[in-house]
Parts: structure tokens; C-alpha cells; sequence
């Protein structure tokens, strides 16, 4: 008997089942975060949320960065302020991609601007030739969208876009611990978490991501002004936060001034607490998800009937995903779910929904894409048994469902 039947063997009588995603608290640590929180009688803004904007830009050697309550907000508030400073008019444009979950292009509609819907590679990352194709005197700047960590064509679209003078914001939902050479004056420097050459980054610690809280972002801009302008508007506008005027003396500190109407979208000390905690384990985190990610691939290497997702070796990947292209996905699914495997899909093409229907059609590498894709179980709790155990059941649904 085969290697391969002793590890079916052994899940199924352990009725194991294989999830997509399952994040990893260190509890006791949380917890002693936490604790200091209560004790201090401070869960909000302010205290942990500073504490971890400082510990994240040391991390990532970057300038600036603002705790927010997730990344969708911390996009909808990176976009106004380009859209505010620099004049664009409602109505303008932003080239983006159609495969990403909804909020990437839903926060270009809450700021009265039109999605425009470029085509992806076979990164799944944007294409520069089809950005280019879509061009108007309306474009004002480039969605990227770091899909499974990964950063595709991301240089070449940077270059392109600092040519045109179009503004690049970088959705680094999937790419918190994604690494890219720092080149200076010709030499590599270091290896250095991507994002701090876009106009603004905005990162995902959602609760399944690679840097897990229950919920948050963060917004990363280069400019100082941008910066303090994003603390202000999640904060309602407000121009002072309530945890430095408590911490001010004198009788005016409670006294500020609303410089815009703003959003309720700042985070919160609790979820600072988190995010401190798992920045200490990021990267050996993400070195574990690049080994499970080695296993599937030498698991697939020699089957031709499944495509697997290529990452730009320029980068070292937070593998955030771990993503295949077959035929038959549904039935495919349908074989790993009654083996006890339970995958995802990332991500139906948008212009599938109804309101983005007018791109239909406009993006066909994304929409086939978009019908094949299939996102393995990837976490750090799975055994190289169980993902053996996934390959096993992978190749035997493509030879089933032979075509």
C-alpha cells in the first residue's frame, strides 16, 4: 500500500476536517496585552493603537501608519483624501482589477468615482498592458491589489504610473509580511515589506489574514500631511483624538474643532493588542505558509491538468493563499467536500454582480480565471499529513473529472 492511502486512511478514521483558513492566537500573550488595557481602564483610541502604529513602522521601515477599523474603511478614507487634495471630480477614474473581494472597488464607488476595469495576468495581479489600454483623460490613479500576497507586475505598473503621474494605491490586504529587494544606488540593501513606495497602502488584519486581530487595517501614505489628515477623518473629523486630550492638562482639553464630516473608523485598543502580538510572529509565520505552499507545489508539478498560481520570485510572499486553476472547479469542489476538504474561492469576477456589469466582458482572462480558481486550506495548523491528504484528494478530482 502507498504512502498516500495510509494518510487518507488515517484522516478519515480521526474525521478530520480540512478548512480553508483557521487563525492562530498566541492566547497568553493577547491576553497580558489585553489585561494592560483594563487595568488602565482604556480600550479605544489611543495607548495600544499607538503603540502598534510604531511597532508596524518599524516593521515595515515606512514613515507613516494609522490603526483603522478594517481595510475597507481605511480605502474608503485613503481615497477620499487623494480624491480631496488633489481636486479630482466626481465622476473620475480609477483603473482597478475585477478580481478582488467587492470592497477594493466598492470604496472607489463610496467616494463618487467610477471603477474602470482592467485585465490580470496569470499572476491574478493586474496587467500593465491592459491598464494601459484603458487610459481616459478621466484616469486619476491605479488600484493594485496584492492578490494571495503576491505582487505581479507591481514594479513595472509603480514606473508606469509615476511616468503618467497617476496616483498608485496598493490593496495590501493579502501582503502584510510580503517582502521585496530595497534597492539603493544599484545595490540590494534589504529585504523590505512591500508598500512603502505607493502613494498609500492600506493593510488587512481581519481576523483569517496573515496578521490576525478580529478586525482592523491599517493606512500607510508617504505623505505627512495625508497622514494626519486620515487620523482626523476617522475620527468624525475630529482634529484631537480623546485619548491625547486626556492625557493633556489644563481646563481646555476638552475642546477641539470638526474639520469634516468625517467616519467613525478609528481602531481600537484591543484589537492593537492583537495585531502587537502577531507582528512579533509574522514572519515565522509566513516562512511556514511558504513551506506548506512548496509541499502542494511539488504535490501538482507533474499533473498538467492543474494550473497553480506562480508568485514573482522578486518577492518573498506572505502566501496568503494558495490558489490552483482546473476544469470542472464546481465538481471538483463538490469531491473535496465530501473528503472532508473544504476550499475557497477568490475571487468571482466582479463584473458578474450586478453593479458592475458594465465590465462585463472587458476582462476575459479574469472572467475564465474567475470560473477555475480554487484556494487550498492553508494555516498554521495544518500537518504536512493533512496536506499530503489534500493533494491525494486534489489529483484524484482531476482525474475523476477527466477533460
Amino acid at each position: 500500500m502507498t504512502k498516500m492511502f495510509y494518510v487518507s486512511k488515517f484522516l478519515k478514521n480521526n474525521n478530520m476536517n480540512i478548512q480553508l483558513f483557521k487563525p492562530k492566537y498566541r492566547k497568553e500573550e493577547i491576553l497580558s496585552e489585553i489585561e494592560e488595557c483594563l487595568d488602565l481602564g482604556w480600550t479605544g483610541l489611543g495607548f495600544k493603537t499607538t503603540k502598534f502604529e510604531e511597532a508596524f513602522k518599524k516593521y515595515a521601515d515606512i514613515p507613516h501608519a494609522h490603526h483603522v477599523s478594517s481595510n475597507t474603511s481605511g480605502l474608503q478614507i485613503a481615497i477620499k483624501i487623494l480624491k480631496d487634495t488633489n481636486k479630482w471630480k466626481d465622476g473620475d477614474e480609477i483603473i482597478t482589477t475585477p478580481l478582488t473581494f467587492v470592497s477594493s472597488n466598492h470604496s472607489i464607488v463610496y467616494n463618487n468615482l467610477t471603477p474602470i476595469f482592467a485585465d490580470v495576468d496569470d499572476s491574478l495581479c493586474l496587467d500593465l498592458k491592459s491598464i494601459k489600454s484603458k487610459v481616459t483623460k478621466k484616469t486619476k490613479a491605479v488600484l493594485f491589489v496584492g492578490i494571495g500576497g503576491n505582487i505581479g507586475q507591481y514594479n513595472e505598473i509603480l514606473e508606469y504610473c509615476n511616468q503618467q503621474g497617476f496616483k498608485l494605491i496598493l490593496d495590501a490586504a493579502h501582503m502584510a509580511g510580503t517582502k521585496i529587494n530595497k534597492i539603493y544606488h544599484g545595490a540590494i540593501q534589504s529585504k523590505q515589506q512591500v508598500g512603502w513606495d505607493a502613494d498609500v497602502t492600506v493593510f488587512s488584519f481581519q481576523a483569517v489574514k496573515n496578521l490576525p486581530t478580529a478586525d482592523s487595517g491599517m493606512i500607510c501614505f508617504q505623505n505627512k500631511d495625508y497622514d494626519s489628515l486620515a487620523r482626523k477623518l476617522s475620527w468624525l473629523g475630529i482634529d484631537k483624538d480623546t485619548f491625547k486630550r486626556t492625557n493633556e492638562k489644563g481646563n481646555y482639553k476638552w475642546d477641539y474643532d470638526v474639520i469634516d464630516y468625517g467616519f467613525k473608523a478609528h481602531s481600537n485598543s484591543i484589537m492593537a493588542s492583537m495585531g502587537l502580538v502577531g507582528l512579533k510572529y509574522l514572519d515565522e509565520d509566513n516562512k511556514r505558509r511558504r513551506e506548506i505552499c512548496e509541499l502542494y507545489d511539488k504535490g501538482f508539478n507533474s499533473n498538467s491538468k492543474i494550473k497553480t498560481i506562480k508568485h514573482n520570485p522578486k518577492c518573498e510572499s506572505s502566501r496568503h493563499l494558495y490558489q490552483i486553476q482546473v476544469n470542472n472547479r464546481d465538481n471538483i469542489l463538490e469531491y473535496l467536500n465530501n473528503n472532508n476538504i473544504f476550499p475557497g474561492v477568490h475571487y468571482k469576477d466582479n463584473t458578474q454582480y450586478e453593479i458592475y456589469s458594465y465590465g462585463f466582458g472587458t476582462c476575459p482572462n479574469t472572467h475564465k480565471s474567475s470560473n477555475e480558481l480554487i484556494s487550498l486550506p492553508l494555516h498554521l495548523f495544518l500537518t504536512n499529513k493533512e496536506i499530503e491528504y489534500v493533494i491525494e484528494k486534489v489529483n484524484e478530482a482531476v482525474k475523476i473529472w477527466n477533460y
